[in-house]
């Protein structure tokens, strides 16, 4: 045994006895997910054959097909699809162009969502907003006729959080322009790459207001424009932007549970998601999850509770999947939600959402994930999108592992989120991650239940 391994038997040794877990079933554990192919796998089959695979198409009801193979194959015999309806958005043609001062081609992408501008396009004079806040501020009707273009200034972040800041201008920002009469919009990509690649991304238009075509242009694109801006000529621009609404179409989870000995202790539901965007093949976002809580839960033997797999759909365009799962497991006894959907960057941080009681095992996982270089923080955990629905059902506890998001918004949402992206020594210490901890929870008798806010 070498000095690592020594250091880790000595820290798991501590750890565990307050559970009744050996220490040396959980350092076997650690290990096996540090030499892991089962993730690798996942991933590179669902990216080779399937490929991109956005929701409500039938790119996706092949993905379901593919992952209840794939799932019976790894043992699990109870995979199973559920079924359940969505409208379905698809792209069109997609072309942009800079008319005047200055003549250049954009490269832009719609927006989930986004309306049409028609088979013979649309141009118009573009206004410049340097902010969501400055476009906010436009006066009502101040847009009539024209296209808004709104830019932000987000950047890389480890925790991810510059694309809450920043992403509005995505996420609302077509509905504001709407509003306020514009005729389309263009956005800087909520990303923080410099690929000429724009980043797709949904976005929603309020009940009553009428959907304007929606793009994203490039990082270079936009700060290009921003330039053009600068030298205080009228600046137009040319918009092809031919999606189309195709109706209710079908969806689906894809669900498998390893079995508890303790029927009578509330399930543990760990979710990613199934579905990508159209531009690429998703391998970060999000096969990757799909193969981390997957390798993971199959190395935890004999777990007291029940361990459910939701590989959901159509998370992307509307987070349909993790709202189905949520009405229809409403009554179905859960305790914790976990999920992996930030890629496959290393883990560098756990947050917990627990009750007091739990403090052991919050303490233990800690003391498990420290040789993996994981730390906690004080904050609570706030789960994810697939998982916010039933969290919110039944008052779930949350354990999240946190991600490296350092690099994920150069790829997120982009024709470059494909599978050579993935270190395959960091998948294996998301694995090894993942299967401590849920060897922990899923052998933990307590309540997992955070008490009653007051």
């Amino acid at each position: 045994m070498n000095k690592k391994s020594l250091l880790l038997a000595a820290s798991l040794t501590v750890a565990l006895p307050a559970l009744s877990v050996p220490a040396f079933a959980k350092e076997t554990l650690i290990e096996a997910g540090m030499k892991d192919d089962i993730a690798w796998d996942i991933v590179e089959g669902m990216t080779t054959e399937v490929g991109q695979r956005q929701g409500g198409t039938e790119a996706e009801a092949r993905a379901r097909g593919w992952s209840v193979a794939k799932l019976k194959s790894l043992g699990l015999t109870n995979a199973r699809i559920e079924e359940f309806q969505m409208p379905t958005w698809v792209r069109g043609e997609e072309t942009g162009y800079v008319t005047a001062p200055f003549p250049h081609k954009l490269h832009i992408s719609a927006l989930g969502n986004s309306g049409s501008t028609g088979d013979a396009g649309l141009e118009a004079e573009v206004v410049y907003f340097k902010t969501i806040e400055a476009l906010r501020a436009a006066p009502d009707g101040s847009l009539t006729g024209k296209i808004a273009f709104v830019s932000h200034a987000m950047q890389r972040t480890q925790d991810g959080s510059s694309y809450g800041a920043f992403g509005p201008a995505r996420f609302v920002g077509p509905n504001i322009a709407a509003k306020k009469g514009a005729a389309a919009i263009v956005i800087r990509s909520a990303g923080t790459d410099y690929h000429r690649n724009p980043h797709t991304g949904n976005t929603n238009f309020e009940a009553g207001v009428m959907p304007i075509p929606a793009g994203a242009v490039s990082i270079p694109d936009a700060e290009n424009l921003e330039r053009i801006f600068e030298r205080g000529k009228p600046v137009k621009m040319k918009l092809v932007l031919t999606p189309q609404n195709i109706g209710m179409q079908t969806s689906g989870n894809v669900i498998a549970d390893i079995k508890g000995s303790n029927s009578k202790l509330p399930i543990i539901v760990i979710a990613c998601h199934l579905d990508s965007w159209d531009l690429a093949t998703g391998a970060i976002d999000d096969a990757a999850g799909c193969g981390i809580i997957t390798a993971a839960a199959l190395k935890v033997e004999k777990p007291k509770r029940t361990i459910r797999l939701l590989w959901a759909g159509a998370e992307e365009v509307g987070i349909w999947g993790g709202k189905d799962y949520g009405e229809k497991h409403a009554n179905e006894a859960h305790a914790l939600a976990m999920e992996s959907d930030f890629g496959a960057g290393k883990i560098w941080a756990v947050d917990f959402t627990l009750p007091a009681s739990a403090k052991p095992l919050r303490d233990s996982i800690v003391s498990a994930l420290a040789p993996l270089g994981i730390v906690p923080r004080p904050g609570p955990a706030g789960g994810g999108a697939d998982i916010g629905a039933i969290i919110a059902a039944q008052k779930l506890g949350i354990i999240d592992l946190q991600q490296d998001g350092t690099k994920y918004f150069d790829l997120h949402h982009t024709p470059d989120d494909t599978l050579d992206k993935i270190d395959k020594a960091e998948l294996r210490q998301n694995v090894a991650a993942w299967a401590a901890t849920l060897s922990l929870v899923a052998n933990y008798d307590g309540e997992l239940k955070p008490e009653p806010k007051p």
